[in-house]
């Protein structure tokens, strides 16, 4: 919270700037967000970031690790709604939709920072819970190794055309565009699962 006259005054101004910074990225996006926006924002000198982050994509790393965070735990909850593996992967291309339109701050800070994940290992550690969850495709591929890396890529191309396809506005605006882009999301995943020996290398 901010003090008397605007000073920023609080005991964790790391989790703080996090927040602002996700503040300044849904108001400006990902290329219009910069540590001095986050300092004003906060009352805070336009050097004390640097207490904690060694610049603008240090900190916009710990928002991906955030957002990542919010992406695994939203993915696990509707695998968690699933009882087969193919209908759990179908469930998290729904989640991922969803993800995309009820937290977009954090979408684009994951897929549109253009950040280099191998300089950061909390970002590399952060991934691994959304890794984890797609080992599904393995199960629904009976261990199929080609199968499955060809499944998983096409998954993840549907679900992320999909959002982006809400995100353009290509289905409308409101909840019923947001229902409509997950089903459509659910739907395609379903099918390529069904067809997914199609997909193996040749």
């Amino acid at each position: 919270m901010p003090a008397k006259g605007g000073r920023y005054h609080h005991g964790d101004l790391r989790s703080a700037l996090v927040d602002a910074a996700i503040g300044v990225i849904a108001d400006r996006g990902v290329r219009g967000f910069s540590l001095a926006e986050a300092s004003r924002r906060l009352g805070v000198t336009t050097a004390a970031p640097y207490r904690h982050f060694a610049d603008r994509d240090e900190l916009l790393a710990a928002v991906a690790v955030r957002a990542l965070s919010v992406f695994a735990a939203m993915l696990a909850a509707a695998a968690g709604t699933a009882d087969t593996p193919a209908q759990r992967l179908a469930a998290m291309a729904g989640a991922y939709v969803r993800f995309a339109a009820q937290q977009r701050p954090l979408f684009d800070t994951i897929y549109s920072s253009g950040l280099d994940k191998s300089r950061y290992l909390e970002l590399q550690r952060a991934w691994e819970p959304v890794d984890a969850l797609l080992a599904v495709v393995a199960e629904v591929c009976d261990g199929d190794a080609a199968t499955a890396g060809a499944l998983a890529d096409a998954i993840e191309a549907t679900a992320h055309g999909h959002a982006m396809l809400l995100i353009d506005g290509e289905y409308g605006e409101g909840p019923d565009a947001v229902n409509a882009a997950t089903a459509k999301a659910i739907a395609s995943v379903r099918a390529l699962i069904a067809g997914r020996q199609a997909l193996r290398p040749t």
